[in-house]
């Protein structure tokens, strides 16, 4: 038993910053290694210590713990980072998952790279990744967004970018305004494909209550109209399905780019990039006039 105990106790080295993935619900979804940096490190420096408290309380870490959140964060990390050159290890956390993942932490982690400190990842729960292995959508490639913005064009642009992509996408967005989001995205991918879009809603994982609703846009948001959704919300998109472009067409495109001096081999590659063009179909019609 000596020799397991002393395994858990990490390498909790000078000048060192630890980014520690907690539970995203249910507390038990937390490693022993986790549990060990943060009960080692010098600090911990979280998105709201009154929500930590619930976490350290469970595992009796009685670590200090300092606030780093948006409304602080440029005032508080260079003080961390003079505190992580003089010496101390600190960990960073959030309120739930992986931080920087739609969560403060982003500027404080670039500073402690660029001051040459140590930066090191300690892994764990995430809502985005539990999500899309749970959705029943293609995993991979996949684009995570975070929230969208709340209204005006940035957010305009986001749905389309989300509604265009050939990528799975994964968005976070908060209980009343998850149908407005799921109708806005319905319209930018009809726009896109003209045919329904699969999606994915996971509420409250890891907790008692969670719920995977799966459909298309159209009948997810249908659903959430009538049942009043509550709790963290992750939005699963499958991606834009691929254009379909006729044979006709793409040698037109073919010979467009051929009058404009582009050579075969970068109208092969155009061909299929831009268009979905089979390699074989777009070789023979970049060299055959």
């Amino acid at each position: 038993m000596a020799g397991r105990a002393a395994e858990l106790v990490p390498d909790v080295s000078a000048n060192t910053l630890f980014v520690v993935s907690t539970p995203i619900g249910n507390l038990s979804d937390i490693s022993l290694r986790a549990l060990a940096v943060l009960q080692h490190v010098s600090a911990i420096c979280c998105e709201d210590t009154r929500h930590a408290r619930t976490l350290l309380q469970r595992y009796g870490i009685r670590t200090a713990t300092l606030a780093l959140h948006e409304h602080n964060e440029s005032s508080a990390a260079p003080r961390l980072i003079e505190r992580l050159k003089a010496g101390e290890s600190l960990a960073l956390i959030s309120d739930a998952g992986t931080p920087l993942v739609s969560d403060p932490g982003e500027r404080f982690v670039q500073l402690a790279v660029e001051a040459g400190v140590r930066v090191v990842p300690v892994p764990g729960a995430s809502s985005a990744l539990a999500a899309l292995v749970g959705s029943g959508i293609v995993p991979h490639p996949c684009t995570i967004l975070g929230f969208l913005p709340r209204k005006g064009g940035e957010r305009r642009e986001m749905v389309a970018l989300a509604a265009r992509s050939p990528h799975t996408v994964v968005l976070f967005e908060s209980a009343n305004r998850l149908v407005d989001t799921l109708r806005e995205l319905d319209g930018a991918a009809t726009l896109v494909s003209g045919s329904p879009r699969t999606v994915a809603v996971a509420r409250e994982l890891t907790k008692h209550y969670e719920e995977f609703r799966r459909g298309t846009l159209s009948d997810v948001a249908a659903y959430f109209e009538q049942t009043l959704p509550r709790g963290e919300i992750v939005i699963v998109l499958a991606g834009a399905p691929a254009a379909v472009v006729s044979e006709v067409e793409l040698k037109k495109v073919a010979d467009a780019l051929r009058a404009n001096g582009v050579p075969p081999r970068e109208i092969v590659q155009r061909l299929i990039d831009a268009h979905g063009a089979s390699r074989n179909l777009a070789y023979r019609l970049a060299h055959d006039p």
